[in-house]
C-alpha cells in the first residue's frame, strides 16, 4: 500500500480513535470493540482498513488476535510530510 491508502486509512476517525487506542500498547479485538458502540464486524473492517495500510500490525496468540502500531509507516508519513517543506530557511 502506498502513501494514498496510508492517508484515506487514516481519514476515517473511528480508526483515528483505534490508532490512538494502540498508541497505549497492543490490545485484543475484543478489547478493542468495547471501546466503540458499534458492530463486531464494523470493528473488524475498521481493523483491517488499518491492517491493509500497514498502520497496524497482527500478532496471534492463542485464540486470541493483538493489534499494535505499526511505527515505520507513521515515521515513513513524517518523513513524507517534511520532504514536502523542502529547504525553507
Amino acid at each position: 500500500m502506498g502513501i494514498n491508502d496510508t492517508l484515506k486509512a487514516i481519514s476515517d476517525p473511528i480508526r483515528r480513535d483505534i490508532l490512538e487506542l494502540l498508541k497505549d500498547g497492543k490490545m485484543s479485538a475484543g478489547d478493542i470493540a468495547e471501546r466503540f458502540d458499534l458492530t463486531g464486524a464494523t470493528v473488524s473492517y475498521h481493523l483491517s482498513i488499518l491492517k491493509k495500510a500497514k498502520l497496524i500490525i497482527e500478532e496471534k496468540q492463542k485464540n486470541f488476535i493483538y493489534y499494535e502500531l505499526n511505527l515505520s509507516v507513521f515515521e515513513d508519513i513524517l518523513v513524507w510530510i517534511q520532504q514536502l517543506g523542502g529547504n525553507q530557511k
